[in-house]
């Protein structure tokens, strides 16, 4: 049994990502997982990350970002879902993650040392992404740099460990059976806590 952690990066709960987290959420269930959520659209905190790390006042967190740190210390495995926005994620989810992946909770600097202790060892991750482009044309022609930039620079860097993506596109084209589906394949993933 593990403490699987599952974040809606949309902004709203009327999307096919918040279809996607309840199939994911179905799937996990099924495995005897314990499951807690998260909808960045009802966390209340400033995204703005605004003096960097040299503000003290960064560590003061709004009890929304502590309760997330909370829920992200308790997780073993963590399912991020978003849509693709301009080529990345939505403001708020990264403001979220800017926000709570913080020195001394997702890293740690040590004099004398280049790289940081990844703190977030030992965790998990899957992240679902949609998107209103032909995978073909995300992977061929931008290379996936979102996905590259995630794993090598943010959730890589903090020692999350496996790193699994998963894209469903062209959103715009799909047909109803098309997205019955791809729900499908996330229960699956649920299933397997991959």
């Amino acid at each position: 049994m593990r403490n699987v952690l599952i974040i809606l990066g949309h902004p709203s709960k009327n999307s096919f990502c918040n279809a996607l987290m309840d199939a994911y959420e179905k799937g996990a269930q099924y495995s005897g997982s314990v499951i807690r959520k998260i909808y960045v659209g009802d966390l209340h905190f400033n995204p703005n990350l605004s003096e960097g790390y040299k503000d003290r006042l960064t560590n003061i967190l709004e009890p929304d970002l502590k309760q997330v740190q909370q829920n992200i210390q308790w997780a073993d495995h963590i399912v991020l879902i978003y849509p693709t926005w301009w080529g990345s994620m939505p403001s708020i989810t990264k403001g979220l993650i800017d926000r709570v992946f913080l020195p001394g909770f997702a890293f740690k600097h040590h004099k004398g040392k280049n790289f940081p202790e990844k703190l977030m060892k030992g965790k998990s991750i899957r992240i679902l992404v949609t998107m209103d482009a032909p995978k073909i044309w995300f992977y061929l022609i931008y290379r996936a740099a979102q996905y590259r930039m995630l794993k090598q620079l943010v959730f890589g860097y903090v020692g999350f460990n496996p790193i699994r993506f998963t894209t469903f596109g062209f959103m715009r084209n799909s047909t109803p059976k098309q997205r019955q589906n791809w729900l499908k394949k996330v229960e699956v993933l649920g299933k397997k806590l991959t």
